[in-house]
């Protein structure tokens, strides 16, 4: 069975057995010493081709025809793993194999797939895309699955709000569901409140369309139990605490959270790994409305912790709140919640390199050694305690934005850690799930963080 698609694609790849094209990807010492095709050598001494990281040239054949391309990989290859995304988008359509390259056959294979995403849905002309003879030495089989997984959360992300709203994610995510045969259910509306997920209810309520508690179960009885949570805001106006403008252009990647964790659902269930798997999503759209929450107000948790709301922009940790502790009522191995949380994560560390948080130190270990393997960043950050007393508010348990806007990624995940007391182990993700400039690898755009790194680290412990 083929991995799971939201939007179908043509594969980046090609298995032709017929004429392929050739791709001399060199060093600008193959072309000092003379060390690749004579052909191709001279033609890019003719045209001063120095094999600067990611140039492309193309080069003729006898008769003038298109005979192949020199891809430069610059003096240090290592320093970007997965520069082979440049050619998906520089090479012009067609069949295409790499003749002599650096770099291993995985990372060849996998930079070329991730750097071939294209979100076309609103296009009304498609691009003809090159597709490259995947390696015979490369596990292709993982390598489709990852790519399906980055995808999902991509296109999730991408498509805008008008079509990825509570409803339309609800159906994405049992599209998923159906396609490995996991079991799904879901709270909406009013009933939230009767089974007891009143944050989720408060942040959603003023929304044309309801909120709701998405949950899905796949694996057996007896193995590791790994949980993933994901923040579903489909959109954050910021409530009555309105954002400005500006700040509302990308918040249809406000449900990021989400997106990922479906992505990193995907890969586990595609893979079969030795898991029972618990995915939740809670899933909202943060609306201005007559019945909108306010600031001021004060509301009980799933948990029984009070939290008193000083910014309704704020909203992302309440509902998340209920989701952790529905999560941590069962005895649980991993739990690991990934959310498009704070502006401060970004202030910290920028778009690119994704906080996480755990209070367990062989966790945090092994996610640092899977993020170097897979070359998929991440950066532990401090559960600091002595931030935990800004948590709290003064007629109520918690507060939802503790005041002077300091450390405000700390102070968020110090929130969620109060509504997981009973998991072997927890680590929060503050993502962007947002390309600001494109990278060989990938286009500006939505985008999936850390979930190859937790995907190789999940592989792992399920044996």
């Amino acid at each position: 069975m083929a991995p799971f698609q939201f939007i179908e694609r043509q594969s980046p790849f090609n298995t032709s057995n017929g004429k392929t094209l050739p791709i001399f990807a060199v060093t600008p010492a193959h072309i000092e010493t003379g060390s690749i095709d004579p052909i191709a050598l001279d033609w890019a001494k003719k045209a001063g081709f120095k094999a600067e990281s990611g140039a492309v040239l193309l080069i003729p054949s006898a008769d003038g025809h298109l005979g192949g391309a020199l891809f430069g990989l610059g003096a240090n290859p290592s320093d970007e793993p997965f520069l082979t995304g440049k050619l998906a988008r520089a090479l012009p359509a067609g069949k295409w194999h790499i003749e002599t390259a650096p770099l291993t056959a995985n990372r060849l294979a996998l930079g070329y797939g991730l750097g071939s995403y294209r979100f076309e849905r609103y296009k009304s002309a498609k691009t003809d895309a090159p597709t490259l003879l995947i390696p015979a030495d490369s596990d292709a089989t993982d390598i489709k699955r990852q790519l399906a997984g980055v995808f999902l959360a991509r296109d999730l992300i991408n498509t805008p709000t008008n079509d990825m709203g509570p409803e339309a994610l609800e159906a994405a995510f049992r599209a998923l569901a159906a396609h490995y045969k996991a079991d799904v259910s879901v709270i909406s509306g009013e009933a939230l409140l009767t089974e007891n997920f009143p944050l989720v209810h408060t942040v959603g309520r003023a929304s044309a369309e309801a909120p709701r508690l998405l949950e899905m179960r796949w694996g057996r009885k007896g193995h590791r139990k790994v949980t993933l949570v994901g923040k579903g805001v489909c959109f954050d106006t910021g409530g009555l605490d309105i954002k400005p403008a500006a700040s509302m252009l990308l918040m249809k990647k406000d449900m990021g959270g989400a997106a990922n964790v479906m992505g990193l659902a995907l890969m586990i269930m595609d893979a079969k790994l030795k898991v029972d798997l618990r995915v939740i999503v809670p899933v909202v759209e943060n609306s201005i409305s007559a019945n909108a929450f306010r600031p001021g107000d004060i509301y009980k948790s799933r948990k029984g912790l009070t939290v008193q709301i000083d910014n309704t922009d704020a909203e992302g940790r309440l509902i998340l709140a209920d989701a952790l502790a529905y999560a941590d009522e069962e005895k649980t191995d991993l739990v690991v919640d990934m959310a498009t949380l704070t502006g401060a994560a970004r202030v910290a560390l920028g778009p690119d390199l994704p906080p996480f948080f755990t209070d367990d130190d062989d966790l945090a270990r092994d996610l640092a050694e899977a993020s170097l393997t897979v070359d998929d960043p991440v950066w532990r950050m401090p559960l600091y305690r002595g931030y935990d007393k800004d948590v709290s508010a003064r007629i109520a348990d918690l507060t939802n934005a503790p005041s002077g806007g300091m450390a405000g990624s700390i102070t968020a995940a110090l929130f969620l850690k109060r509504f997981v007391t009973n998991a072997k182990s927890w680590v929060h993700f503050d993502i962007f799930g947002w390309a600001q400039s494109e990278r060989p690898h990938s286009p500006i755009g939505g985008e999936a963080q850390a979930i190859r790194a937790l995907y190789h680290h999940i592989g792992r412990i399920a044996g």
